[in-house]
């Protein structure tokens, strides 16, 4: 591999990014996971720090000038839309920890059954203080962007970018129809982080109200809810699918994707005994149950196109699918760069001793007391999994 992959002198511009004549498209997938997004953050440190070294960018060297989509899920749609913004890792490390610490804060009135359990409009005051009234469709992006979420009134995923070519970026014929890039991006990160019994759903106006007609809110919850929680996945077809308006080409040296996740809890429930068997609980458990299958399916998938470096073990009966690419050969390149909150993994891939009790504590949601730790932890598995290899030259 050359010294440097893209000459500082070369950034791409927005126009550039999204062109799909410009190859390879390179693309970053930012998970969903509460203040668990500490990890994403500590992975991206270290993959900032190896890019500026290897494109020789110097200090304003940005992950946009690398990447030509980013998007994410929940706690990674405010990642991601900082980063397509300009914005470095540090400065998105600010602007996260003092919203994890100024919203995570427990009421006993507010238990998540009744009521959600944390203020949404916190939510709403630190994000527009970090994008300001900007929209999807203003000026100012330096690179591709999507944010996912679920419209809960319709049980419809929405894929939102800041695509001009997008089906619903402009007006679609229809004069009441507000168009997406109107939208506001602090509030379509809002939609995407509402995570149910944690936050209420965002409402965003879908339809203006006309002589006839009321005007239409849509209902978001967190995109996590659904198979997008790892939007790895649908980051691709969003990108390849003719239907969203990009219309990149697929192929291992036309399309590199690098996926983030912010920890991975222990899939273990335990039996259904005593309390756990009531019937509400058993559903809880089982909606967990579910969840956790999304994720896992979807990295299946994605090693499944792909040819990935860090392909991880899926089960004991599977392995990994290295060397199993659909079609004959690998559709893109694949890596995926995440933490296991399991004392095995840790003892084997970090080195270090923790008892599960810790671990689980550790992979909590919405704890800013682990923040610390976990970004202590996500830095020291940065150095050990991202290597100067993993990434292409243009």
């Amino acid at each position: 591999m050359n010294d440097h992959l893209e000459s500082n002198m070369n950034k791409r511009s927005f126009e550039q990014h999204l062109d799909p004549t410009l190859a390879p498209k390179r693309i970053l997938a930012l998970d969903g996971g509460g203040l668990r997004g500490v990890l994403t953050i500590s992975f991206l440190k270290e993959i900032e720090n190896l890019l500026r070294t290897q494109t020789g960018g110097g200090d304003d060297f940005r992950l946009c000038d690398y990447f030509d989509l980013i998007g994410g899920t929940s706690t990674g749609s405010i990642i991601a839309a900082g980063l397509a913004l300009g914005m470095s890792v540090d400065e998105i490390r600010g602007h996260y920890f003092r919203l994890g610490h100024s919203v995570f804060k427990p009421s006993i009135f507010n238990n998540g059954y009744i009521s959600q359990q944390y203020d949404a409009a916190k939510v709403a005051d630190a994000l527009k203080e970090v994008y300001g009234d900007r929209t999807l469709g203003s000026p100012g992006y330096r690179t591709g962007l999507i944010v996912l979420c679920k419209r809960l009134d319709t049980g419809s995923q929405w894929v939102l970018s800041n695509n001009p070519k997008a089906r619903y970026h402009h007006a679609d014929g229809h004069a009441r129809t507000v168009p997406n890039r109107d939208y506001p991006l602090w509030s379509v990160v809002r939609a995407s982080t509402a995570a149910p019994t944690y936050f209420a759903p965002e409402h965003i106006q879908i339809a203006a109200a006309d002589a006839h007609h009321h005007a239409v809110q849509g209902e978001f919850v967190d995109g996590g809810v659904s198979t997008m929680n790892n939007p790895a996945l649908q980051l691709v077809l969003a990108a390849t699918v003719p239907g969203y308006g990009f219309g990149w080409e697929m192929g291992e040296n036309k399309l590199e994707v690098t996926s983030v996740g912010t920890g991975r809890a222990s899939q273990a429930l335990g039996p259904s005994t005593g309390t756990d068997s009531l019937a509400a609980k058993h559903a809880v458990k089982a909606l967990k149950s579910v969840l956790d299958d999304c994720a896992d399916m979807v990295e299946v998938v994605m090693q499944w196109l792909s040819n990935s470096p860090t392909a991880r073990p899926i089960d004991r009966e599977l392995g990994t699918l290295a060397g199993c690419s659909a079609g004959g050969g690998p559709s893109l390149s694949y890596r995926r760069y995440n933490v296991h909150f399991e004392a095995s993994w840790f003892k084997q891939e970090l080195g270090r001793g923790y008892e599960q009790k810790m671990l689980d504590a550790l992979a909590q949601m919405d704890k800013p007391a682990n923040m610390m730790h976990l970004e202590e932890i996500g830095a020291l598995a940065a150095k050990r999994f991202v290597r100067p290899e993993h990434f292409m030259q243009r």
